[in-house]
């Protein structure tokens, strides 16, 4: 039950019923050009009550650009950005409870100070400071009530599995092999246990950079459904973008070394960068929150993923097509060419850096994947299925673009690749 005493909808006809009544409010809201500003606040009152996956759709399309129309664009923007700050929160009886059962005693001696207001909430869990015996103070993530048994009822609803493949790129016509992973993935964000393993494993890829700081676990006081770490107070997207350039400049670069550094060095992907999971500091460095949505790279998509970044640096274009046909499995046609043109489009800060990444830039990138989506049904059936794992690639690229965008600050990403691999030893790929 959320604190204003509103149970969260657990079955499949009460959450399949609120989003129909997004659907339509929105959309009837979009084609008049009337009420935008009642429509948004619906949706971001409606998604965030739900929780689950269907506040996740809300949380993407407010920090997405190109998701939503352009002339509703504000509007929605700021509606739903108090969604993916601030989800409706659980009481406090009840994240008690599960505290307590989880960590096996009573909350006052697990922790000497307890504040039972939370200071964040998201769609899977809301997050408490508290403080342990030796004076560390501490952020306490605690699933919500229930909130599996959303997740589940959401599964199980093929319209909102199918709107998130929309969200997150191409399908093929068979599409379940995309809907298992779908469902892998959002089933391991229950997992703390796992969230937990994935931060350690995060914070030791990047031990080396002053400038990333990722929280330390504290895991005497964590389980499947709490997680608990070291508090870090920082700033938010809006203040970083509201600095000088230089450090707009500063932060960009940053970001793409955490990002860069995961995916060619580390072999994985935080697939979850929306912009409530950064921490900006004055002295340029970042804190990055949130490890749940994790994907490893395997091989040879990884050789091949390399591959294009070194290309793009080099502005090699045939390397770079080479590289890419061989990642994607195409064979001609449509779907190659539109799919060739897609991956260009993205590897632009690239082969064009120094580069300013905009939002025109990312919304460009966003409609681009629409044309890739209208070659499955091109005469030459030429289309051919996202390897396994491509498709969160697609939110990640899509998120933490338009994160970048936000900053709206020129920087030198080939420089910044080109550093990060070398001060990894792997000068092969500069």
């Amino acid at each position: 039950m959320s604190a204003d005493g509103k149970k969260v909808p657990l079955g499949r006809l009460a959450r399949l019923t609120g989003l129909a009544r997004v659907g339509l409010r929105t959309g009837a809201s979009m084609m008049l050009s009337r009420d935008s500003q009642g429509a948004a606040e619906e949706a971001a009152r409606i998604l965030g009550n739900m929780r689950g996956l269907a506040a996740k759709v809300g949380q993407m399309a407010s920090y997405v650009d190109g998701i939503i129309p352009e002339a509703q664009r504000d509007t929605y923007e700021k509606a739903l950005r108090g969604l993916r700050a601030a989800a409706p929160k659980s009481s406090s009886a009840a994240v008690r409870a599960v505290v307590e059962t989880e960590l096996g005693g009573p909350i006052d001696r697990l922790f000497v100070e307890w504040d039972a207001e939370p200071f964040a909430s998201a769609s899977i869990g809301q997050v408490h400071r508290a403080r342990l015996e030796n004076g560390r103070e501490v952020a306490v993530k605690v699933q919500h009530p229930g909130i599996d048994h959303a997740i589940e009822s959401d599964l199980e609803n093929a319209s909102v599995v199918e709107g998130l493949v929309s969200a997150f790129g191409p399908r093929a016509l068979d599409s379940k092999r995309f809907l298992d992973e779908i469902a892998a993935r959002f089933r391991e964000e229950l997992d703390y246990t796992r969230e937990a393993q994935q931060q350690r494993q995060f914070t030791q890829i990047h031990a080396s950079d002053p400038t990333i700081h990722i929280p330390e676990v504290i895991a005497e006081r964590s389980s499947r459904r709490v997680l608990t770490s070291e508090l870090v107070r920082g700033e938010t997207i809006e203040w970083a973008a509201a600095q000088p350039e230089l450090l707009r400049t500063q932060f960009a670069e940053v970001l793409w070394r955490f990002v860069f550094r995961g995916n060619l060095v580390g072999g994985v992907f935080n697939a979850d960068p929306h912009p409530g999971n950064y921490l900006f500091h004055p002295d340029g460095s970042i804190t990055f929150l949130d490890f749940g949505c994790v994907q490893p790279i395997p091989e040879p998509r990884h050789s091949h993923a390399r591959a294009m970044h070194r290309a793009a640096r080099r502005h090699d274009e045939a390397d770079f097509k080479r590289h890419t046909i061989a990642l994607l499995g195409s064979h001609g046609g449509d779907y190659e060419r539109v799919a060739l043109e897609h991956s260009r489009h993205s590897f632009e800060p690239l082969f064009g850096s120094p580069f300013l990444i905009t939002r025109p830039f990312v919304a460009h990138m966003v409609q681009s994947v629409m044309a890739v989506k209208e070659s499955l049904f091109s005469k030459d059936k030429s289309f051919v299925p996202l390897p396994e794992g491509m498709l969160f690639m697609n939110r990640l690229h899509f998120g933490f673009y338009s994160v970048l965008a936000s900053l709206n600050a020129p920087a030198d990403y080939a420089r910044v690749e080109e550093e990060l691999c070398r001060a990894s030893g792997l000068a092969a790929l500069v």
